[in-house]
């Protein structure tokens, strides 16, 4: 039972403290299952900054106030990331609020380059990420940060800009291959109009709004966007769509189309409950089989969220988790274009996989750490390519859970705890390497031991 609970959290969250272990090994699934969905229904929107000057006190600015003025707002993107990153690695929030919000926010990608836009976002994918799809769908064609990204603002009925709807067909709903050119179109000018002002607010400007006949998927109507929604909604290859990419994050990236194929058809039945297609999920007996067990490759935030969670770090400088996103490859509200990370193997090449194996020891022994952005792997070392690393960690709670057991026992308990799959180095060989390390913290020299093999990259 173990092992399921801890494939659940894993996938689910981003797996289990210590002292969260010690609770919940024993739980039934859906035991599990329910706390993380009953916890998932108390979170609360978290604070929207508000925009510092007005757009005509903007036009005023001189070019090097408003070089420090965009400055400041991306680092205030950057500290909300820090702010998301931390509440996925603390088990006092909802784990499963926080996966869903991030697959969301992976799924409708958007760059994001000032505070309170990014804010504004995120609190719209936790509102709506256990939700209605529609709703959360609608509530991201309103979302200023999505109208500023894909020119929706420059949408206007004299001329339309396609960007938004084609991402909305393409990427957001019912995929490549059920749309034509002509669908693009009409959707278009149904969006006409649907924009957001320079202070953050979504407004529709009525006189930009294209009130002709449109003719979508066949059908001829005085459509506005939300119709447009509505009419790509009944289109069951729009649920199919959206549960294959939930099962390839969720489940494996090897899809079984016989399981997708049935997941889809409850979720178009379900109205599209997000919700209870989640919960088929969790609590089918396919989920837990082995081939889908540490079948996925940790993505950085992934990887972070789960380290810290483990190993209860605080880093003191919180520019380090910026520089950390940006040096593994995965910044939170920058992702590399509107179709969001590739995921899967393109995690890993030499750089971050160093990256990677060097961390945990680098902070559970106090070493220092220099990263380095990838792009900037050859060129000398400067303030902005390199951070030191500096975090308190709390190794008490993996002290208890290892207890007054034998040097053996304890490495097959932490082992047991840290890893998805058996590392393909032996118990024996493990024991052996600890044995000659010469170090007496047995904490300290396991977990970085287990947390530097190829197998901690997995869940």
């Amino acid at each position: 039972m173990s092992v399921k609970i801890k494939h659940l959290y894993g996938r689910a969250g981003f797996g289990l403290s210590p002292t969260e272990w010690q609770q919940r090994q024993k739980w039934t699934v859906q035991q599990a299952i329910d706390e993380l969905f009953a916890k998932a229904k108390n979170a609360k929107p978290i604070p929207v900054p508000e925009v510092p000057i007005n757009s005509e006190l903007r036009k005023e600015m001189d070019k090097q106030d408003l070089r420090q003025l965009i400055k400041e707002q991306r680092q205030q993107v950057g500290q909300i990331g820090v702010d998301w990153l931390r509440r996925m690695a603390n088990p006092a929030e909802s784990a499963l609020l926080e996966r869903m919000s991030f697959f969301w926010h992976g799924h409708f990608a958007t760059q994001i380059k000032a505070g309170k836009p990014a804010a504004l976002q995120l609190n719209v994918l936790r509102r709506h990420a256990l939700g209605n799809f529609r709703e959360l769908v609608l509530a991201i064609a309103k979302d200023p940060a999505m109208i500023r990204f894909l020119n929706n603002q420059q949408n206007k009925k004299d001329s339309p800009n396609e960007n938004f709807a084609r991402e909305l067909l393409e990427l957001f709903t019912i995929g490549r291959g059920h749309y034509t050119e002509k669908d693009v179109k009409e959707a278009a000018r149904a969006f006409t109009g649907w924009s957001s002002t320079l202070t953050g607010e979504y407004v529709f400007r009525e006189r930009q709004h294209d009130f002709g006949q449109k003719t979508f998927f066949g059908k001829t109507g005085n459509f506005n966007g939300e119709d447009i929604l509505d009419l790509i909604l009944q289109k069951r290859e729009t649920a199919a769509f959206i549960t294959k990419k939930i099962y390839r994050y969720f489940v494996n990236e090897q899809v079984d189309e016989a399981i997708v194929k049935d997941l889809a058809n409850q979720f178009y039945k379900n109205d599209y409950h997000i919700g209870k297609l989640m919960r088929s999920i969790f609590e089918s007996d396919w989920f837990y089989q082995e081939k889908n067990v540490g079948a996925k490759i940790k993505s950085p935030v992934d990887f972070l969220a789960g380290t810290m969670r483990i190993l209860e770090a605080d880093f003191q400088n919180p520019q380090s988790l910026v520089f950390l996103q940006r040096a593994l490859g995965q910044m939170l509200f920058n992702p590399p274009n509107v179709a969001g990370w590739p995921g899967g193997k393109n995690w890993i090449d030499n750089s971050t996989l160093l990256l990677r194996l060097n961390f945990v020891p680098n902070l559970v022994n106090r070493t220092e750490l220099t990263l380095r952005l990838k792009e900037q792997a050859e060129e000398p070392e400067t303030d902005n390519a390199g951070r030191k690393l500096n975090a308190s960690l709390n190794l008490e709670p993996l002290n208890t859970l290892i207890g007054n057991k034998n040097d053996a026992a304890k490495l097959e308990t932490l082992t047991t705890y840290l890893l998805q799959t058996q590392p393909s180095v032996s118990q024996a060989e493990l024991l052996k390497m600890y044995q000659q390390s010469g170090k007496t913290d047995f904490v300290k020299t396991g977990t970085t031991m287990l947390m530097a093999l190829p197998e901690y990259q997995v869940c």
